[in-house]
C-alpha cells in the first residue's frame, strides 16, 4: 500500500502564469475603449467662458464592458468645443498639466444650474465614468472598489490618457465616485464623503477650512491663500398675500364672470392651482479669500441681503391640473364609449312619438281631411321645447339636464328661437366672430373641423361643457337627442337651420358639418318648392283636374312613352317616383308630351311653345331655323357630402374597367347632362345638337372660315373629333332627351329622401360617433383660446410651440380615424402650453408687474419674468440692491412675519433663550436650504519641493444631505 501511494504524493499542478486572468481582460478593455474613443494624449483647450457649461452642448458616448460576468457601462460625457489648432504647442503642451487639473481652479462656472453632478462638484469639462450597467447592481465592498480603482490606475498609466475616469460605487441613488487624473509627472485623486447628517463641526465655513487644510497636508509655514466661492440658497414656499388669481369656476353659475368661469361658447383656461410651487433665492459671494469674512458657529458675515450676486430660479408645480386640458381630455373620453344614446337615456323618443298617432282612424283621418299647418302662427320659440316635453314624458322628471340649463344653450345653439320671426340664412351667422379672411378664422380648413361662428363649432362647445359641468355623458346624449328633434322640426316646418353657410356641404369641414349642410340644402329646396306652389294662380290648378279622365289618361300616356323611351336613362335616378314641381300646365301636355317622346326632327318639334327660358344667349341663333338662342332654368346639381362621393366613387370602381363597365360608368355621370338637354329642348324649339354644344361645351363645336360658290367668306362650324365617336353618350342622350322644362322634370336632387338619410344618419350617432365628429372642433376651439390667451402675455417661445400644434394637428386630424394616442399628444401639447401661460400670470402676479409706475421699471421685470420661464436660473440686476431684488427680498419678509405669527408658543419655547427668539422672529430670510462651498488653492505636494499644483474641495449640505467632493493633486515625479 504505502508503495501505491508514493507515486500520487509525487503529482503536482502545473499554474500557467501567462494566460491573462479576468482582471487583466478588464483592464484591457477599458484601454481599448480609452483607444477608440481616441482619449490618448493631452488636448488643451481654450479656457472656458462664463456660462458655458449651461449655454454650450454636452454630448456622451456609450459602450458596455464586463469584469468576468458583472456588466459595466462606460460613457464618455464631453462638453462640445472647436477643434483648437496644435501646431507650435507640442513643445509647450509636452509638460503643461493635464486641462482637467486647470480647469480645477477656473471660476467661470461654479455652481451651473443644470449640469452633470460631477460638473457642478469638480468643474469639468471631459471625463469618463465606469458604472454598473444594470440599474441595479452597485459595487458595495470596499476590496471590490479598490480593485476598480486599481484598474483605472493601470489603464490610464498605460494608455496616456489624460481624461479623468471615474468609477461609481454604492447604490446608484447616493451619486458616489471615486476617480484619478494622471498626467505626466502628475496625479489628481478625486474622493468624496456622503453623509446622511452634517456633523456640528463641519455646518460652516472655518470648520471646512480646517478639513481642506489637513487633507492638503501642505509642508509650508506660510500656506498660500485659498480661494472661496460661498452659494446659499434660500427656498419661499409660502407666498402668503399673493394668492393663486385663478378660482375654480362655479359649477352652478351658468354665466361666470371670474376667471375660468362658465360661459356657454367659452372655454375655461388657466390653471386650478398656483403652477409655480416655489422660488428659489441663490445668494452667491464668488470670490473671497480666507482672511476676508468670518463665518463659524457664533457669527457669521454672510449677510444674503450684502451678497454680490443673485440668482433664482423657479420650481414648477408638477403637472398643474389645467382647466382647458381637462376640458378637452374628459370630452375624449367619450370617443372610448360605446353605448349607444337609447341605452345612456332609456327608450327611444322617437318609439314613444309613434305609438302616439299609432291610432289608424285618426292616420286616415287626416290623410282625408287636408288641413294645412298654419306656419305663419308657429314660432321657433315655441317649438323650441317640444322634444323636450316628449322626452319627459317617458322619463319623468329624471332629465340628466336642468331645464335653465338646456334652453340657455338651445338659444344659444338657436339664436332665431328668441323671436318670433325666424332668421334668414343670411342673418344666421354670427359677425362677431374673426373675419373669414383672417389666419385664425381659416384654421378650420386644416383642421378639418367646422369654421369658428358655425352651429356644429357651437355644438361642439357645448357638449364640452355639458360633459364636464352637467350631466358628464347622460348630458351629451340628452343634448343630442334634443338637437336631432330640433333638426327634424327645422326640415318638417321649413325653418333654414341658422350658423351655415348657404351652398353645398364644404368638404373642407368635418362630416357632420357636412350632413348639418346637406340638410340646410334640403330645407332650401323644399322652401322654395312650397313657396312656388303658393304663389302659383289657383284656376291653373283647377284647370288641371278640370280635364277629366281625359287629362290624367293622357298624363299616364306621357308617362308610359316617357319610360318606354327614356327608361334606360331615368333607371339610374335614386327613385322611380316622378316629381312634378306644379301641374298647372298638365293641358300644355297634349300639344307637347306625346309628339315630345316621338323621335321626331326639328319641323315636328319647331311648333312647340317654348318653356323656361331663362335669358337670350348673346346674339346666337338656332342653326336650323334662325332664331334666337335661349339659355333655359336648369336643375343645380345635387350636393353631396364626402361619404356620399366615396360611396359613389366605390360602385363606380366597382364596374371595373371594360367596356360595358366604362359605358355603364358614363350613363350614370350623365343624369345631370340628360337635365340640362331636356331644358334646353323645351326653351329652344327646333334646336338640335350642335346648339346645345355651343352653349354647354363650346369647345366642341369648331367654326372655319370657308368660301361658299358665290366667293363670299362665311363661317361654317361642326362638331369636334369626340363628339362624332360612334355611340356617343352626347348623341345617344340628346336622342333620349325630351324637351322638359327643370320645373316637371324628376328632381336631380331628392330632397326628400337626403333630408330623411340625413336625420336618420344624426338619429343613429352614438355620443361616441358624436365626440369622433367633433373633436376635431374641440381642438381648434382649444388652440383659438390659447392663441387669444398667449397674445394677452406675448411669451415667443408659447408662440413657436402653438405654431407646432398646428402643424402636428393638421397632419393627424384630416385622416378619417385618428389614433388615440396621437390625439393625447396634442391634447398634452396644448395643455402644457396653458401650463406656460398659467406660469406667467402667476409670476406676474407675485412681482406685480402691473403696479410698476415707471416704465423702465416694468419693463425690466417683464423682461425677468419672461427669462425665469425659458431659463433654469437667472440673474437679478443689481442684486439684493435692485428692484426685482427688492420685491423678491419683500416677498421673504413676509412669508417670514406670517411663519412667525403662526408659529405655535411650543415651539416658541423650545427656540431657545429669549434673544434667540427674538433674532429669529426678526429674521428676513429663513435659514438656508443648501449651503455651498468651494475651495480652491495652488500648493505643491508632497514635499515643498513638489510642483505647485490645483486643489479643490466642494461642499454642500442640505437638512438631510451632507457631501465632500474633493481633488487633490500630488506631483508623482519629486516627492
Amino acid at each position: 500500500m504505502a508503495a501505491d501511494s508514493e507515486p500520487e504524493s509525487e503529482v503536482f499542478e502545473i499554474t500557467d502564469f501567462t494566460t491573462a486572468s479576468e482582471w487583466e481582460r478588464f483592464i484591457s478593455k477599458v484601454e481599448e475603449v480609452l483607444n477608440d474613443w481616441k482619449l490618448i494624449g493631452n488636448c488643451l483647450g481654450k479656457p472656458l467662458e462664463k456660462g458655458i457649461f449651461t449655454s454650450g452642448t454636452w454630448e456622451e458616448r456609450a459602450d458596455e464592458i464586463s469584469f468576468a460576468d458583472f456588466k459595466f457601462s462606460v460613457t464618455h460625457h464631453y462638453l462640445v468645443q472647436e477643434s483648437t489648432d496644435k501646431e507650435g504647442k507640442d513643445e509647450e503642451s509636452e509638460d503643461a498639466i493635464p486641462q482637467s487639473m486647470q480647469d480645477l481652479l477656473c471660476m467661470n462656472n461654479d455652481f451651473p444650474p443644470r449640469a452633470h453632478c460631477l460638473v457642478r462638484w469638480y468643474g469639468l469639462r471631459e471625463f469618463v465614468v465606469i458604472a454598473p450597467a444594470a440599474h441595479s447592481d452597485a459595487v458595495l465592498s470596499e476590496s471590490k472598489c479598490n480593485l476598480l480603482l486599481s484598474s483605472i490606475s493601470i489603464a490610464l498609466g498605460n494608455t496616456g490618457c489624460q481624461v479623468p475616469l471615474f468609477v461609481q460605487i454604492h447604490h446608484k441613488w447616493r451619486r458616489m465616485y471615486m476617480g484619478e487624473c494622471q498626467g505626466p509627472g502628475v496625479r489628481t485623486d478625486f474622493e468624496m464623503v456622503h453623509l446622511r447628517k452634517v456633523p456640528n463641526q463641519y455646518t460652516h465655513l472655518s470648520g471646512l477650512l480646517d478639513i481642506f487644510k489637513s487633507k492638503i497636508g501642505c509642508p509650508l509655514t506660510p500656506l498660500p491663500p485659498v480661494s472661496i466661492a460661498i452659494r446659499f440658497t434660500y427656498v419661499l414656499q409660502d407666498w402668503q398675500q399673493y394668492f393663486w388669481p385663478q378660482q375654480p369656476p362655479d359649477i352652478d353659475a351658468l354665466v361666470g364672470g371670474e376667471v375660468g368661469g362658465l360661459e356657454f361658447g367659452k372655454l375655461p383656461f388657466g390653471a386650478c392651482e398656483d403652477p409655480i410651487s416655489e422660488l428659489h433665492l441663490a445668494t452667491t459671494w464668488p470670490h473671497l479669500t480666507e482672511g476676508i469674512i468670518v463665518d463659524n458657529d457664533v457669527y457669521s458675515d454672510l449677510d444674503p441681503v450684502q451678497a454680490p450676486h443673485w440668482s433664482v430660479r423657479v420650481r414648477k408645480a408638477d403637472n398643474p391640473q389645467c382647466l382647458l386640458g381637462d376640458f378637452v381630455n374628459e370630452f375624449l373620453k367619450i370617443c372610448r364609449r360605446k353605448e349607444s344614446t337609447d341605452e345612456i337615456l332609456g327608450r327611444s323618443t322617437f318609439e314613444e312619438e309613434g305609438k302616439e298617432v299609432a291610432d289608424i282612424t285618426h292616420a286616415l283621418s287626416k290623410l282625408t281631411e287636408p288641413a294645412p299647418v298654419p306656419i305663419h302662427k308657429l314660432s321657433v320659440s315655441n317649438m323650441v321645447h317640444t322634444a323636450k316635453k316628449k322626452i319627459r314624458k317617458h322619463r319623468g322628471e329624471e332629465s340628466p339636464l336642468n331645464n335653465d340649463v338646456l334652453n340657455t344653450i338651445l338659444l344659444f345653439l338657436f339664436p332665431d328661437a328668441a323671436s318670433e320671426k325666424p332668421l334668414d340664412a343670411a342673418a344666421s351667422v354670427d359677425t362677431s366672430n374673426p373675419p373669414p379672411e383672417g389666419e385664425d378664422y381659416t384654421l378650420y380648413n386644416q383642421f378639418k373641423s367646422a369654421p369658428s361662428d358655425s352651429l356644429t363649432y357651437k355644438l361642439a362647445l357645448c357638449l364640452c361643457m355639458i360633459n364636464f359641468y352637467h350631466g358628464g355623458l347622460k348630458g351629451v346624449a340628452h343634448l343630442w337627442q334634443e338637437f336631432v328633434l330640433e333638426m327634424r322640426f327645422r326640415w318638417e316646418n321649413n325653418f333654414l337651420i341658422p350658423g351655415l353657410t348657404s351652398g353645398p356641404p364644404d368638404l373642407r369641414c368635418c362630416l357632420l358639418h357636412q350632413k348639418l349642410q346637406m340638410l340646410n340644402c334640403c330645407i332650401e329646396r323644399k322652401k322654395a318648392r312650397d313657396e312656388g306652389k303658393k304663389t302659383s294662380p289657383s284656376d291653373n290648378v283647377t284647370n288641371a283636374y278640370s280635364g277629366g279622365q281625359l287629362g290624367l289618361d293622357h298624363l299616364r300616356d306621357t308617362e308610359k312613352e316617357k319610360g318606354e323611351v327614356g327608361k334606360s336613362w331615368d333607371s339610374w335616378s335614386d327613385s322611380e317616383e316622378e316629381f312634378f314641381e306644379c301641374l298647372s300646365d298638365t293641358e300644355d301636355l297634349k300639344g307637347n308630351g306625346q309628339e315630345g317622346g316621338k323621335k321626331g326632327g326639328p319641323k315636328e318639334t319647331a311648333n312647340f311653345k317654348p318653356e323656361g327660358r331663362l335669358h337670350q344667349h348673346g346674339k346666337l341663333t338656332l342653326l336650323q331655323n334662325g332664331e334666337p338662342l335661349y339659355i333655359p332654368v336648369t336643375q343645380e346639381p345635387a350636393p353631396m357630402t364626402e361619404d356620399l362621393l366615396e360611396e359613389q366613387s366605390e360602385v363606380l370602381a366597382k364596374l371595373g374597367t371594360s367596356a360595358e363597365g366604362a359605358h355603364l360608368r358614363a350613363r350614370m355621370q350623365s343624369a345631370c347632362l340628360l337635365s340640362d338637354m331636356e331644358s334646353f329642348k323645351a326653351a329652344n324649339p327646333g334646336c338640335v345638337l350642335e346648339d346645345f354644344v355651343r352653349w354647354y361645351s363650346p369647345r366642341d363645336y369648331i367654326e372655319e372660315e370657308v368660301t361658299d360658290e358665290k366667293g363670299n367668306v362665311v363661317l361654317k362650324g361642326e362638331l369636334s373629333a369626340r363628339m362624332k365617336i360612334p355611340s356617343n353618350m352626347w348623341v345617344e342622350a340628346w336622342e333620349t332627351a325630351k324637351p322638359i322644362p327643370a320645373r316637371r322634370q324628376r328632381r336631380l336632387f331628392d330632397d326628400t329622401r337626403e333630408a330623411e338619410k340625413v336625420l336618420h344618419y344624426l338619429a343613429m350617432q352614438k355620443p361616441a360617433d358624436l365626440a369622433r365628429h367633433l373633436l376635431p372642433c374641440v381642438i381648434h376651439a382649444a388652440v383659438l383660446k390659447v392663441k387669444e390667451e398667449e397674445s394677452l402675455e406675448n411669451i415667443p417661445s408659447v408662440k413657436k410651440i402653438i405654431k407646432q400644434i398646428i402643424a402636428h394637428s393638421s397632419k393627424v386630424l384630416h385622416f378619417p380615424s385618428p389614433e388615440d394616442k396621437k390625439l393625447e399628444e396634442i391634447i398634452l401639447q396644448i395643455t402644457n402650453v396653458e401650463a406656460i401661460i398659467a406660469r406667467a400670470r402667476s409670476l406676474k402676479a407675485k412681482f406685480g408687474t402691473e403696479k410698476c409706475e415707471q416704465e423702465e421699471e416694468k419693463e425690466d421685470l417683464e423682461r425677468f419674468v419672461s427669462c425665469l420661464l425659458e431659463h433654469p436660473e437667472v440673474s437679478v440686476t443689481g442684486a439684493g440692491r435692485g428692484h426685482a431684488g427688492r420685491i423678491i427680498h419683500k416677498l421673504f419678509v413676509n412669508a417670514q412675519r406670517a411663519a412667525a405669527v403662526a408659529l405655535p408658543e411650543e415651539e416658541l419655547k423650545r427656540s431657545g433663550c429669549p434673544e434667540e427668539r427674538r433674532q429669529n422672529s426678526v429674521s428676513d430670510f429663513p435659514p438656508p436650504a443648501g449651503r455651498e462651498l468651494i475651495l480652491r488653492a495652488t500648493v505643491p505636494r508632497p514635499a515643498p519641493y513638489s510642483k505647485a499644483l490645483p486643489q479643490r474641495m466642494y461642499s454642500v449640505f442640505t437638512k438631510e444631505d451632507f457631501r465632500l467632493a474633493g481633488a487633490f493633486s500630488s506631483d508623482t515625479s519629486f516627492f
